[in-house]
């Protein structure tokens, strides 16, 4: 009987362990699919981008060249597509976008539909505006990220719609057909952002999963890493938008700045997104369904690493673990929000810092409640060349946050909004920019169109 017994609790005994390992490669498979959903390349900043997809999405459907658009954008788009430059036509905002969308763009490439535009295409999209080719409203639906793009040729229309995510067409339609209908993620403008169920992220999930994962089972992470690092370097080396990364790299030898690691990835991410608001050219790796803020979550922590010398599999880690921070905290946030996305994305690449330097879970955790407890508040004033200034910011206070949080510092949970839990401290914050900020985004947005 004790035999019995024994045998049958060593059986027990494996059946655990199997358990736990079919849940830990579930877990891996999970983290996996996110970093596939969230980080993924983008020709633009994306809201005009996403403009434009459905613009060209809708002549596709209607099958011949419209004789003219009318788009319905939520608030948060409009603000994010004014004043940012698109890439390849040397002009800025809404309406070049969606025009040479039109004409020139590649429905199939989605947040890349712009990549293969041509000069002869921005100038027949310049010859549409000449007449009155858009007519534009504002969405009265609760949802932050909202379009519809209706065209029209004669009697003939076709209309696209995207809600919540850039790239997620929930409705199309042509000539009163509904070809296309979907549910879309979230209808409640103050619900967190549901891509899916992601309860198993938490910063402690997060930080052990990066622990444990084989440098080869998150290689394709690599892309991000030489897609962002290749735009900071464009924007070192040329004079885009307000030319903050360079003007500070330019200026590293003196005493105001120095050459030190944190002035070297301010100045590097601040290149790259000088070089994307001012319409560049080149792709950058997103995050969330933000280039700045798939810029602003990679490349602090790729300058860091090249001027720590670290290896490539450690910035890896790194970058991978920034990346899975931000993405947790935009779950709680929603995809557009009063809240500068930099926040967020600066608050990931300061624990891909700590990191760096050594930091483990309680380092990582001090990080974050530094620099929430730090910037939080910083508002969206849209999409633009300012992002720049913005971001670097946001990267001098994270630096700014691992220093001390490797050091044992950190705010306490008696101050703010910081809290004992780093996953209420980060509902908080989310909190702010998602409700206490609401009626912040709409003076904004009011500002912005009465100028």
């Amino acid at each position: 009987m004790e035999y019995l017994e024994g045998q049958q609790g060593a059986i027990l005994f494996n059946y655990n362990i199997v358990i736990k390992i079919k849940g830990a490669r579930m877990l891996k498979e999970k983290f996996y699919e996110v970093l596939k959903e969230e980080v993924v390349p983008a020709f633009g900043c994306t809201e005009p981008v996403a403009v434009a997809y459905a613009a060209a999405k809708a002549r596709e459907v209607l099958g011949k060249m419209p004789t003219s658009l009318e788009l319905t954008l939520s608030g948060n788009v409009l603000k994010n597509a004014m004043s940012v430059g698109i890439p390849g036509t040397g002009m800025k905002g809404i309406n070049i976008a969606a025009t040479v969308g039109i004409v020139g763009g590649d429905e199939t490439a989605e947040l890349e539909v712009l990549k293969s535009i041509t000069k002869e295409n921005v100038e027949q999209a310049k010859k549409l505006l000449e007449g009155n080719y858009i007519t534009m409203k504002l969405s009265t639906l609760p949802n932050k990220l909202y379009i519809k793009a209706k065209v029209f040729s004669g009697e003939e229309w076709a209309a696209v719609e995207i809600k919540d995510m850039h790239a997620n067409i929930t409705k199309i339609e042509k000539n009163g057909e509904v070809i296309l209908e979907k549910k879309a993620e979230c209808s409640n403008e103050n619900s967190k952002e549901d891509s899916g169920n992601r309860d198993f992220m938490t910063v402690k999930s997060i930080f052990e999963f990066i622990e444990n994962v084989d440098c080869s089972e998150i290689k394709f992470m690599e892309e991000a890493i030489k897609l962002n690092t290749i735009i900071a370097e464009e924007g070192l080396l040329n004079d885009y938008g307000l030319k903050v990364g360079k003007t500070r790299l330019d200026n590293s030898e003196n005493e105001m700045l120095g050459n030190s690691i944190e002035n070297y990835a301010i100045a590097m991410t601040a290149a790259a997104s000088d070089a994307r608001m001012a319409g560049s050219t080149l792709p950058v790796m997103t995050n969330s369904g933000s280039g700045n803020q798939g810029i602003t979550a990679t490349v602090p922590v790729i300058a860091v690493g090249m001027r720590m010398k670290v290896t490539p599999e450690e910035l890896l880690k790194a970058v991978t673990l920034s990346s899975l921070i931000a993405i947790h905290m935009k779950n709680h946030l929603g995809r557009l929000s009063a809240l500068c996305g930099c926040v967020i994305a600066s608050t990931g690449s300061s624990c891909g810092i700590s990191y760096l330097m050594g930091g483990k879970l309680p380092e990582i955790e001090g990080t974050i409640k530094n620099i929430l407890g730090n910037i939080t508040g910083m508002f969206c004033d849209g999409a633009k060349p300012g992002c720049a200034l913005k971001v670097a910011t946001g990267v001098s206070a994270g630096i700014q946050g691992a220093i001390l949080a490797n050091k044992g510092i950190v705010i306490g949970s008696d101050e703010g909004i910081v809290d004992e839990s780093i996953e209420k401290t980060i509902m908080n914050a989310c909190l702010i920019g998602r409700e206490a900020m609401e009626e912040t985004d709409k003076t904004i947005l009011k500002i912005m169109v009465t100028k």
